[in-house]
């Protein structure tokens, strides 16, 4: 029953191996991490692109001060005809309502890049968090793994120590039982019940069990299991 109990043991720390509380925590978290880097690039994405506009919105404005300052010139310098310096004073009325015009779009656009930088700033400060989180969360799986890790190292050793003494053709048939039926190959009979199956045997098979020779396989009729006899048997 000592490499049963060794068996029970290794499948119980590869259970809470598997089902540790720290995969739900990290397949979360890296949901989570997956839609922020979905709304980061898209954040960027429209930085991006209304940046381009605000360039636009720029340069459209510098043109039209580039154009109405050389008029200004021109318009100071008296050079030309009087027909040519009044075309100047008009186009420079025209320009300046363009100029204004251009301005007010130009804080338009800047107003929303202004907008879309702080969503921008804003995932990028929770993707710095989040990674935080991550590193934590893989920290602490990394911890308790050593620590099952190390546990069923020890135990896996005890049983390759355990193993050599129960016999090849003994130990076949105790991993080919263990492995159908739930992890248990081999189950004490105590007070006339396996306690692999928890059946109570009859009194044909408990007189079987009790007159077989004491280096006998004994297997539950019932489940199978081999059956190991003690004090506690109750035959």
């Amino acid at each position: 029953m000592e490499l049963q109990g060794l068996d029970t043991r290794l499948d119980q720390l590869a259970h809470a191996r598997s089902a540790h509380p720290s995969h739900a925590r990290l397949k979360e978290l890296r949901q989570r991490s997956a839609v922020l880097d979905r709304e980061l690039a898209l954040a960027r994405t429209a930085l991006s692109d209304i940046q381009r506009d605000v360039d636009k919105a720029e340069a459209d404005v510098q043109l039209v001060r580039d154009r109405a300052a050389r008029n200004q010139q021109r318009l100071d310098s008296g050079t030309g005809s009087p027909k040519d310096l009044l075309a100047l004073q008009h186009e420079l009325v025209s320009l300046a309502r363009r100029q204004g015009d251009l301005e007010d779009l130009e804080l338009e656009v800047m107003e929303r890049a202004e907008t879309l930088a702080a969503d921008v700033a804003r995932h990028e400060a929770s993707r710095v968090e989040l990674d935080s989180l991550l590193a934590e969360a893989v920290g602490e799986q990394t911890g308790a793994f050593e620590v099952i890790d190390a546990e069923a190292t020890e135990v896996a050793s005890r049983r390759s120590l355990v193993a050599p003494d129960i016999g090849a053709e003994l130990l076949a048939l105790y991993d080919k039982i263990r492995a159908g039926s739930g992890g248990i190959g081999a189950a004490e009979l105590t007070q006339r019940r396996c306690t692999g199956c928890r059946l109570e045997l009859n009194q044909v098979d408990l007189s079987n069990l009790k007159n077989a020779a004491a280096d006998e396989v004994l297997r539950c009729e019932e489940c199978r299991r081999i059956l190991v006899r003690t004090a506690e048997s109750g035959l």
